[in-house]
């Protein structure tokens, strides 16, 4: 898990431009292999990344943001999944206070970095002790928890309005949730490590592992600022 982390942050660093200009040749010269290593496959002219068979990102989802009020919340830590609450409470605020109606109101939330494993079913974290292993927390009682928060309910005991803040209420309004490929590499490695099996036998594990509907694309960072060119504010949640 540690390679892991290092390379994905690693990546996120080089793609927001936080790399000291005088380390970018040997950095660089690293990067084919690790993008290989996250889906990517590099020309042999010029490690221009493309995308490898394991298929094709879903680029539909930006049509999803429409109406007057267009927003994207970046969600690169787990913080108890307050993230995603956030990604719900500014629009009740909005309809309450504003008096803007929901139709106006879009919203795309990117789950990056370490937060991607609220991109995963509860059936990964119990199988796997996530809750456990990355010291996650109740949002409500600040207690160690190993549930997902992102997907707490009622059936849990999550009064209204917080149980409305989950993905699945979350999509449902017509919120669009995107995954980050890159850090959905620490999820793969995992499952390689605990089950002995292939990189691609681990990977097709962990799609499947992934909350119903939500949508992977390249980099947390590709996501963001896809939504930006919609015209989405950013919000940094977490």
């Amino acid at each position: 898990m540690h390679d892991t982390t290092n390379r994905r942050d690693f990546l996120d660093r080089l793609a927001v431009g936080t790399l000291a200009i005088g380390g970018l040749s040997t950095a660089l010269a690293a990067v084919p292999a690790r993008l290989e290593a996250a889906g990517f496959t590099t020309t042999p002219t010029d490690g221009t990344p493309t995308l490898n068979a394991q298929g094709s990102w879903d680029l539909q989802w930006p049509k999803k943001l429409t109406g007057q009020v267009r927003t994207v919340f970046d969600v690169p830590e787990v913080e108890s999944g307050y993230g995603v609450w956030r990604a719900s409470i500014w629009a009740n605020q909005y309809q309450q206070v504003l008096g803007i109606p929901a139709k106006e109101l879009s919203t795309a939330l990117v789950l990056r970095h370490n937060a991607i494993i609220l991109a995963m079913q509860q059936g990964y974290w119990d199988k796997y002790g996530v809750g456990a292993t990355a010291k996650v927390t109740h949002p409500l009682t600040a207690e160690a928890t190993d549930r997902n928060p992102a997907l707490l309910s009622a059936a849990d005991g999550v009064p209204a309005p917080y149980a409305n803040f989950a993905l699945g209420p979350f999509m449902a309004r017509g919120g669009v949730v995107l995954a980050c490929d890159l850090a959905l590499q620490d999820v793969v490695q995992n499952i390689q490590a605990r089950e002995k099996v292939s990189p691609e036998e681990a990977r097709a594990q962990a799609l499947k592992w992934m909350v119903p509907g939500v949508i992977l694309q390249p980099s947390g960072v590709f996501a963001v600022l896809r939504a930006q060119q919609e015209q989405a504010l950013y919000i940094r949640a977490s």
